[in-house]
């Protein structure tokens, strides 16, 4: 069926917003997306009818725990996991920095990491300071900087006997490359008995994801990067979450064994926003299936509808955006269609620094970002760091053509100021 665009944006208030009769082009998505009024709704509902903390006797304490273990759930059927493996957190860096600390107690002085030159630094620093707590030794994959992928056939040659963990990206947030995570995966545990941990934070919001078929370790995403509050979130296999030691208070249960990595007291008000945001994206699966509304599909299989209409739909659009980039003389990196990419495109503006296009877009109420936005390995191995950087846009399944459009006018005529 067409993809119900015009249904979709009702269901984001934040797109209704203009600023003096102007409407926004909200192309930050690999930022921060819009929230669903099914997310916001949710979190109003949980503070307004009474919160508490967990583990209580009394009705508020109850129903916060469901919200809890319904919001845990989800997760678990988005991501295609179970509830007892997933940890919510502040963020996907903060969640990080918490599994990787307590995997490298088990690490020694001469083990080895394999981190690569595409990835976000919260998928880079974390792993960066565990090797250097622990004297180990950290290598690269590194980056091709014509097509913006990374040199897979040049990761059996770094794994060994004293590799302990690889991690990757899902999706860069910069260029938008998406990982053969399954290859990568067939490949480590083909040449090592290491661990693998996928930040999927630019993965997630564009692509069904399904973290037996990847065959991973520990998996990052972040709710706030697909429609839902700034939460974020971990899953990791059981038995290995149960064997690592979290760094944590004593009264913290360790059962199931991924609440170990919920330290202190959680956001119960955003978990009870990530529950809306599934509910969002199941509504949608629902309108996409062939039996219409809600359909007779269990939860599953209704987001996994979700997101195949979603990526298909974006797809279209992000093809029409490559075009008329390639129309403006923009630069695109990256690869250059939409085959192996999410709609995530860093381009610059000849005779324009990042910055100042940036600048240009925002004076037509077009919301982009200039810099190195924390990918700071990809930015310097293309060598722009010293340049400004990139100029990154991002669609996500609310975009549409019009907008698309818009942006590339906007370049059109930032581009005539050059020949003037």
């Amino acid at each position: 069926m067409t993809f119900p665009i015009d249904a979709v944006r009702a269901e984001f208030p934040a797109l209704a917003v203009t600023d003096k009769g102007v409407s926004r082009v909200y192309f930050d998505a690999p930022g921060g997306t819009q929230t669903c009024r099914r997310a916001i709704a949710a979190m109003v509902r949980h503070l307004e009818s009474g919160t508490a903390n967990s583990g209580g006797d009394f009705i508020s304490s109850i129903d916060t725990d469901a919200v809890s273990h319904a919001a845990h759930q989800a997760m678990a059927d988005l991501l295609g996991g179970h509830a007892d493996e997933i940890a919510f957190g502040q963020n996907m860096t903060s969640l990080t920095f918490s599994v990787s600390r307590a995997l490298a107690r088990g690490w020694d002085a001469g083990d080895e990491l394999v981190l690569t030159r595409l990835d976000h630094d919260a998928n880079v620093t974390p792993w960066v300071m565990a090797a250097r707590d622990r004297g180990m030794t950290v290598r690269w994959i590194d980056l091709d900087p014509e097509r913006g992928t990374l040199r897979i056939d040049d990761l059996p040659a770094l794994l060994g006997p004293k590799t302990r963990l690889v991690a990757v990206g899902g999706a860069s947030n910069a260029l938008g490359t998406v990982n053969d995570l399954t290859e990568i995966v067939r490949i480590v545990r083909a040449h090592s008995d290491a661990l693998v941990f996928v930040d999927a934070v630019q993965f997630v919001p564009h692509l069904p994801t399904d973290v037996a078929a990847i065959g991973c370790d520990l998996l990052a995403c972040s709710p706030y990067k697909f429609f839902g509050p700034h939460q974020g979130v971990l899953w990791g296999r059981s038995d290995l979450l149960a064997a690592l030691t979290a760094y944590k208070v004593r009264p913290a249960s360790d059962t199931p064994p991924a609440h170990k990595f919920e330290t202190g007291t959680p956001s119960f008000e955003s978990q009870a926003g990530v529950l809306g945001t599934i509910d969002y994206l199941d509504w949608l699966g629902g309108q996409l299936l062939p039996d219409g509304d809600n359909g007779p599909a269990d939860r599953r299989s209704r987001l996994i509808a979700a997101m195949r209409g979603c990526t298909a739909y974006e797809r279209i659009i992000g093809q029409r955006l490559i075009d008329g980039l390639g129309s403006v003389g923009a630069r695109l990196y990256g690869p250059p269609s939409m085959d192996g990419r999410v709609p995530t495109f860093a381009f610059t503006m000849p005779g324009h620094s990042p910055d100042e296009t940036a600048r240009h877009l925002a004076r037509d109420n077009i919301f982009a970002w200039a810099g190195h936005f924390y990918a700071l390995e990809p930015v310097a191995r293309l060598g722009l760091s010293e340049s400004g950087g990139l100029v990154r846009v991002g669609l996500c399944h609310y975009s549409t053509a019009d907008e698309v459009d818009r942006l590339i006018a906007s370049l059109a005529a930032l581009g005539s100021k050059r020949a003037d």
